[in-house]
């Protein structure tokens, strides 16, 4: 394990090696201004965005196919996308399997460091060897323009008072990681007209604790975010205000805004390859490149599935065992075979590989985003969780048995599917039969 072969804290090796960030931590506990983590695209890359959710076992799976393609990833890290100590219990599961299996490793986490302090002395036991911290203030009055909440347990807060919880944990963060003998890089983010006159007394205070190495982000506006309407930062500030922050602090000025589910060398074009094998582990493919089909919802828990109302959704998804009749249970499905309604008569239009089992909802917010085009669902039965979750999204699932092209010309025709519908099958009460017949 060499501590210099990680990318973003020594510029020198960003070209020879590679590193891969595992994206199993979906909830945060703060609300930047800044920040919109529900829209995603591919062909984009900031912080708090990935295509798509790991549970710990797709995680591990995913990233044995990212070391076989890349045997020169040198780091694994979680940065989201939410905050990985919003998700401690997945993200502790994660380092500790990874550390397990990939003893030459370094392990890397990128937080807020707000409730990462209840597990600095289990991210030593690891050996987690660098964590990069967001602090964006180190002045209370400034953060409350930055955050408009923070959330500490079951507790939320507002502005100024978040913003005096978050900085303290976060210099007893960085305090306990140094004491730790864990690298730590602090990330600023340069807000125009918020932090931009804050940012060398964040840096004095980040070299009086001894921080590794100190990253300025300029904003880049988001839609949707509370400052989308900020303009990015002045061209030359930025080179101007790590000239006067490196006289505390050394400077990060490789940075590349990295992804929560960001893979590779920082700048190779092949990434992309690894980020489809991801979705892959938690879903199907990801459209080709470089179409508006790449932008979507990122998923994450819940409301961060939902789908925009007018994105079309032209096909019906269906369960079946050998392909021509509906006939198989949603649960026990490995693919859903696609159709096409709006041609003259039902058109197959492919088949595509479902998420594995496990993960729990998670799963099925997967499921969602792999027949995000489809309007219907049908198959032989489903469970009360798919049913619940891909209901409230806007799916209509049928639970029906038969032929498909007879199925699917009535449901083109706008005709009842009653006939089809599965009967729950159930004794006369006579006797301990199954309710297909006496003998």
């Amino acid at each position: 394990m060499n501590l210099d072969n990680h990318p973003c804290f020594n510029k020198k090796s960003c070209k020879d090696f590679g590193r891969v960030h595992l994206p199993v931590a979906p909830a945060c506990n703060i609300q930047c201004n800044f920040c919109n983590r529900k829209f995603d695209c591919v062909n984009e890359s900031r912080p708090g965005v990935t295509s798509s959710l790991l549970t710990p076992d797709q995680a591990m799976a995913y990233l044995a196919d990212v070391i076989e393609a890349k045997p020169n990833t040198s780091v694994v890290g979680i940065a989201g996308p939410g905050d990985p100590f919003a998700n401690g219990d997945k993200t502790m599961e994660t380092l500790t399997r990874v550390r397990a299996a990939y003893p030459e490793m370094l392990l890397c986490v990128a937080t807020n460091g707000l409730n990462i302090h209840p597990y600095l002395d289990e991210l030593k036991a690891i050996n987690t060897t660098h964590v990069s911290i967001t602090i964006n203030a180190v002045d209370p009055e400034i953060g409350a323009k930055i955050y408009s909440w923070v959330r500490d347990g079951k507790r939320s807060v507002g502005s100024i008072q978040g913003a005096k919880l978050l900085l303290e944990r976060q210099l007893a963060a960085v305090k306990g990681l140094k004491e730790r003998n864990i690298m730590v890089k602090v990330n600023s983010i340069l807000l125009p007209g918020i932090n931009d006159d804050h940012m060398v007394e964040i840096a004095k205070k980040m070299g009086e604790m001894d921080v590794d190495i100190f990253n300025i982000m300029p904003y880049f506006p988001t839609k949707g975010s509370n400052f989308e309407d900020m303009p990015e930062p002045a061209k030359g500030q930025l080179k101007e205000l790590r000239k006067a922050a490196q006289v505390f602090v050394p400077q990060m000025t490789h940075c590349k805004r990295c992804r929560a589910d960001a893979v590779g060398l920082l700048d190779d074009p092949l990434n992309r390859n690894l980020m489809d094998r991801l979705t892959y582990h938690a879903t199907s493919p990801v459209p080709g490149s470089g179409s508006p089909k790449d932008c979507h919802e990122m998923p994450g828990i819940k409301d961060t599935f939902a789908f925009s109302a007018t994105e079309p959704r032209p096909y019906v998804a269906l369960a079946t065992r050998e392909g021509a009749l509906i006939n198989q249970h949603l649960g026990e499905a490995t693919e859903m075979h696609i159709y096409d309604l709006n041609q003259d008569t039902p058109t197959f239009v492919e088949t595509r590989t479902l998420p594995r089992p496990g993960g729990g909802e998670i799963r099925w917010y997967n499921f969602a985003r792999t027949v995000k085009d489809c309007h219907t669902i049908l198959v032989s039965g489903v469970g009360e969780t798919p049913k619940k979750v891909l209901s409230t999204m806007g799916f209509t699932i049928h639970e029906v048995n038969g032929m498909i092209d007879l199925v699917l010309m009535s449901l083109k025709k706008g005709e009842s599917l009653n006939h089809l519908i599965v009967r729950e099958q159930t004794s006369c009460g006579e006797c301990r039969g199954s309710g297909t017949g006496c003998m």
